[in-house]
């Protein structure tokens, strides 16, 4: 997150209207165990144009999540956002368990004119540790930090992308907020997942009615100056059409282009016809 204050530095926010934005679904099969999200990106906020003399402040976006085949055992995410004029680019990647229910690794970098980072971290649930290795123009650096207990209050840290794909898998069940913990620049924060207001977007021509969903910080512990905003088909394919990404004074907004391999969606079909659980 530490790239966007960066980039957002003297912008402003200010409120986007939920406008309908029309994607396209184009499914080679539903049988593939790999989803991709096509995704174009803009910074919202009145001054966001100023970072354009600077930064890019556009481009396009792909979340792409890989699903366990036979005799694998963790699911892998990524979404890599590029500059329209491919000059730099940001990605956050993430493994989870094949249940989806613990964070294994995490990772964020970028490359922007001639400042790079990146960062991994690996997740060691029994000896409460985590691995953390961080790359900067600058500098090279290894830690290990131990997780501490009250991080853990629903066994499990989460990161930018699988907090996401938590409110994918629960949309449907979350009717209020709860406390949580995300792992953002090397730093467990308390949280809150809550709904937000319903949007509506366009996919083939047709109206699709979205669940919103806010991870905002939690009073009374380490302030988290991140936020993330995602609206949710209401179906079972939970198709992310819209994710802001926010600092304290702007943020970027993506919005779903294209919906080009379907592993998601098969997923859901084949639990709805064993009746087993995802």
């Amino acid at each position: 997150m530490k790239l966007l204050r960066t980039l957002l530095l003297g912008l402003t926010v200010a409120g986007a209207a939920l406008a309908s934005h029309a994607a396209e679904l184009n499914c080679a099969t539903a049988a593939s165990n790999i989803e991709d999200f096509k995704y174009t990106w803009h910074l919202r906020g009145a001054t966001g144009w100023l970072a354009g003399f600077i930064f890019p402040n556009k481009g396009v976006g792909d979340l792409k999540t890989t699903f366990p085949k036979a005799g694998e055992h963790e699911i892998s995410s990524q979404l890599m956002m590029t500059s329209t004029d491919k000059s730099g680019f940001y990605v956050y990647e993430s493994q989870m368990d094949e249940s989806a229910s613990k964070t294994l690794m995490t990772y964020h970098g970028y490359a922007w004119g001639k400042k790079a980072r990146k960062e991994r971290t690996v997740f060691d649930y029994v000896k409460r540790l985590m691995r953390i290795h961080r790359e900067t123009t600058e500098k090279v650096e290894d830690r290990v930090k131990l997780i501490p207990a009250d991080e853990l209050r629903d066994a499990s840290l989460r990161d930018v992308l699988t907090a996401i794909y938590y409110l994918r898998e629960h949309a449907t069940e979350i009717k209020s907020g709860f406390t949580t913990t995300i792992f953002s620049d090397g730093k467990p924060y308390s949280v809150v997942f809550r709904p937000i207001e319903r949007a509506s977007f366009t996919m083939n021509g047709r109206k699709i009615s979205g669940l919103g969903f806010e991870i905002a910080d939690a009073p009374g512990g380490r302030k988290w100056e991140g936020g993330v905003r995602v609206w949710i088909s209401e179906d079972e394919r939970r198709i992310p059409f819209r994710i802001e990404i926010s600092e304290s004074i702007a943020s970027m907004q993506l919005d779903l282009t294209s919906v080009d391999a379907c592993g998601f969606m098969g997923r859901a079909a084949g639990v709805a016809a064993t009746g087993t659980a995802r």
